[in-house]
């Protein structure tokens, strides 16, 4: 996993969520929905919730519009029934993306999200064709400043709770997981330290160099991509 850039992805979006806050809370309202159609609306015994309000919360999505979309989910309340889907392309300079949705128009999204590869050079493929690319992780950020005693403790101690790789920069420790091991980090991590970031994501296997000729075409699908209402999550193996 060396050479990826999950933590310079996490600090743009954040700085670009403050400035749309509403669109952030309408693509977490629509993760929360799901996570409570498929497993109901008891967080003690699903986990995909408690993760889902978990980053609703740590973005400081108020608690009336959590309960709202909780609500609608288990039908106390009227609203539209999303689906989930994941697009697979290749963007400029070969890079592989993969883009999460959620929902209620399969065919607005499509087109919206063709639309984006094809203004930027890259191209939408089917299934299958850049996933296998791609693996399942849990993601902990914890920042630098965070971190009071030497970096041999501390990396021992996210060992010992179930990461099973960190990588450091100067700014951020990342620890990833095997999915199943996520919960039980995050919340072990958690006792002792403020998370910059907590999530299961998709992590690619190796990080492709992109020709600058290309990173500024790249930049922009990811950007248009992102600002989609539909699309939660995009994922590239850009270096």
């Amino acid at each position: 996993m060396a050479g990826h850039s999950k933590w310079h992805n996490i600090r743009h979006k954040k700085n670009a969520k403050d400035a749309q806050r509403g669109k952030l809370f309408m693509k977490l309202a629509k993760e929360i929905y799901v996570a409570a159609k498929e497993g109901g609306a008891d967080m003690e015994t699903n986990s995909a919730l408690r993760l889902a309000v978990d980053k609703a919360k740590s973005n400081n999505m108020p608690n009336d519009n959590i309960e709202r979309a909780i609500n609608k989910a288990t039908g106390n309340l009227d609203g539209a029934n999303y689906e989930e889907f994941t697009y697979e392309g290749y963007g400029p300079g070969g890079i592989a993306v993969m883009v999460d949705v959620l929902t209620d128009n399969k065919n607005r999204t499509a087109s919206e999200v063709r639309h984006a590869f094809n203004k930027n050079n890259g191209n939408l493929g089917e299934n299958g064709c850049v996933s296998f690319m791609f693996h399942r992780k849990g993601y902990i950020a914890i920042e630098r400043d965070q971190i009071e005693n030497d970096e041999e403790e501390f990396m021992l101690e996210a060992i010992e709770a179930g990461s099973e790789e960190i990588e450091t920069s100067d700014e951020v420790f990342e620890l990833f997981t095997e999915p199943e091991d996520f919960e039980a980090v995050r919340n072990t991590m958690k006792e002792q330290y403020s998370l910059a970031a907590a999530e299961l994501t998709m992590v690619a296997d190796t990080y492709t160099p992109i020709p600058n000729e290309h990173e500024e075409d790249m930049d922009h699908l990811i950007n248009m991509l992102e600002d989609l209402d539909d699309v939660q999550e995009v994922h590239h193996n850009m270096q």
